[in-house]
């Protein structure tokens, strides 16, 4: 046998014997499975995801079993599908933090401009439910746009924030115009809330990305002017609002959800009813699993489980603003704030609108709430939250990755 021949077959061997290795040196390389090697708020995140995770199946198999039951004969129904998406959104949370962020910032604009597209299907062949128009039904599957472009709303107010002042003013307006877009696509469906909240957040991620306060004041009252045309525009949310200030004005119709909000919360006292036992969800409160999954979460743990659920979302918005003070990049401290921003920011706005501070609005609770679109969008925004803590320690990601690697082989 020749050496030519020899060589190639022991090259051979060895692509056969050493796939296992090579699979692990990926995921070294890219989302390093020692636990030792991630930095402290990269693990305290994934710890409390897993926690907040596994709070919200419990938490909605109670406020959906007794329904569930009624309406489709198995009180674990809403339970199943939603471990079915849990599942599938950690998978998708593990992809997001084993990418590079560079290459999800470039892949932002793209899909934004997709994101676009799918919310202005939604006008023409969406499903429509309480008068709003925000899904499309793809065989079994109900995907909800709106919900799943929010990362990629960070990930390019990231982009364009960051290198504002070197941006040519043709790509301002482009992007600007852009996200303007997309705020107006939701408003027509109409979601009032959920194109209030992107609004909010690419505002907030200008506001930390150091822009004229002069221009950002200007905004913001345009922001307003638009939100206050569309409650103008659209009756259902005028009387959604006018419910909001007086609900005891139409017990029964309009005042009927928030009222019935407000008794499961007052019912829970200072320490609850106990797991399992809201009287609320017992087809009293409507839409118990979704936008008002925390009225039967207050009545079942009360003031002191509400209070450490707010507890919780600082504890969150405490470890995002810590990774984003760590960021090595001005692109990747502004994609930190504005996962913290939405994760936080969105789910105060559900408690605010279940204990009436807030007009009633459809937004889910991040991670109890049932919904996989809620999910996936959610663990994703995680997984660029926990990416960006992995590559400000220079470990992984980039040059740092590299030299960090040629110390560890010198030993």
């Amino acid at each position: 046998m020749s050496r030519r021949s020899r060589s190639s077959r022991s090259d051979t061997v060895r692509t056969r014997t050493h796939p296992e290795k090579e699979q692990k040196a990926f995921w070294d390389r890219h989302l390093p499975l020692d636990w030792s090697l991630w930095p402290a708020e990269a693990r305290l995140l994934l710890t409390l995801t897993a926690i907040w995770s596994l709070a919200g199946l419990l938490v909605l198999a109670s406020a959906s079993w007794w329904v569930a039951a009624r309406e489709q004969g198995e009180g674990a129904f809403y339970l199943k599908r939603q471990l079915v998406w849990m599942a599938a959104s950690w998978s998708l949370m593990a992809f997001t933090a084993s990418i590079n962020l560079r290459r999800w910032l470039k892949m932002a604009g793209p899909a934004l401009w997709i994101g676009c597209l799918l919310v202005a299907a939604t006008l023409v062949m969406g499903t429509t439910v309480n008068g709003a128009s925000r899904w499309l039904v793809i065989g079994p599957i109900q995907i909800q746009p709106s919900e799943l472009v929010k990362p990629f709303v960070v990930l390019q107010a990231a982009n364009l924030f960051a290198h504002w002042k070197r941006t040519g003013l043709d790509q301002k307006l482009l992007w600007l115009g852009s996200f303007g877009l997309l705020v107006l696509l939701i408003l027509k469906q109409p979601n009032l809330s959920t194109a209030a909240l992107s609004g909010l957040l690419i505002w907030l991620m200008a506001f930390s990305a150091g822009l004229p306060l002069v221009q950002l004041f200007g905004t913001a009252i345009g922001g307003a002017c638009l939100g206050t045309a569309s409650i103008l525009i659209n009756e259902y949310q005028r009387l959604r609002v006018i419910s909001f200030l007086n609900p005891w004005k139409d017990p029964q119709g309009d005042g009927y959800q928030l009222i019935q909000s407000l008794l499961a919360i007052g019912s829970g006292g200072v320490f609850g009813e106990g797991f399992g036992l809201s009287t609320q969800k017992l087809q009293y409160l409507p839409i118990q699993s979704t936008d008002f999954i925390f009225a039967v979460y207050a009545e079942e743990f009360g003031l002191v489980g509400s209070l450490l659920l707010l507890l919780f979302l600082m504890l969150i918005g405490y470890l995002g603003l810590r990774v984003a003070l760590r960021c090595r990049s001005n692109q990747a401290r502004l994609v930190a704030i504005g996962c913290s921003t939405l994760l936080v920011g969105q789910s105060i706005m559900n408690i605010a609108v279940a204990s009436g501070a807030m007009p009633t609005t459809g937004l889910p609770l991040p991670l109890m709430s049932y919904g996989g679109n809620s999910l996936l969008s959610s663990l994703m925004i995680v997984g660029l939250l926990i990416r960006c803590s992995l590559e400000s320690t220079g470990f992984i990601g980039g040059r740092g990755q590299r030299r960090s690697e040629r110390k560890l082989r010198r030993h």
